[in-house]
């Protein structure tokens, strides 16, 4: 994919109605993912670049595949950080599910319905193997946005509004030694 592709790519989540609320398209929760993330941690660039890509692998893959997906999309544009956490955001859940009793009562019930399709609560070899990702901690961090970014009307800002920090990030990686 390249950088006007996935520009087009997001534009076109305008048109996808989000299946966790009314009124409320894929493109305002990426949105919402990305503001939420660029308020906890306002000078982690990538963490909320990875908030708002984390659900592109949607409408190409399963459910249950959907963050292995979208990282292998976004992987050669924005590199192997973005990737790891959209990857990891799913795992993430699973996890939470398994260390935090109370974190299940949070997910939406479509959210809930997916947690089975994508294996349900983690068991603790899955758990081990996730808590040595590098990205782990920071996926966990995307997680919460990821669940709180589903209020229909919030205000946050548009998607032109995140372009130039896309556009940075694209252009950082297509520099570093090796990229195509």
């Amino acid at each position: 994919m390249t950088h006007d592709e996935l520009v087009a790519y997001m534009k076109s989540l305008e048109q996808v109605p989000c299946p966790e609320a009314d009124s409320f398209t894929e493109l305002d929760h990426a949105l919402q993912c990305a503001w939420i993330l660029s308020k906890e941690r306002p000078d982690d660039d990538e963490l909320v670049i990875a908030g708002l890509v984390h659900d592109v692998g949607h409408r190409l893959g399963s459910d249950e595949e959907h963050g292995t997906v979208g990282a292998e999309i976004v992987r050669p544009l924005l590199g192997d950080r973005v990737a790891d956490l959209v990857a990891a955001h799913v795992p993430a859940k699973r996890y939470l599910v398994a260390t935090e009793p109370s974190y299940a009562d949070v997910l939406s019930p479509l959210s809930t319905v997916s947690l089975g399709r994508q294996g349900g609560t983690a068991n603790a070899e899955e758990m081990a193997v996730w808590e040595r990702l590098p990205v782990f901690a920071d996926a966990l961090v995307l997680r919460g946005a990821d669940d709180r970014a589903k209020v229909p009307g919030r205000a946050v800002p548009s998607l032109e509004q995140w372009l130039p920090l896309v556009a940075s990030q694209v252009a950082r990686i297509s520099e570093r030694p090796g990229a195509a």
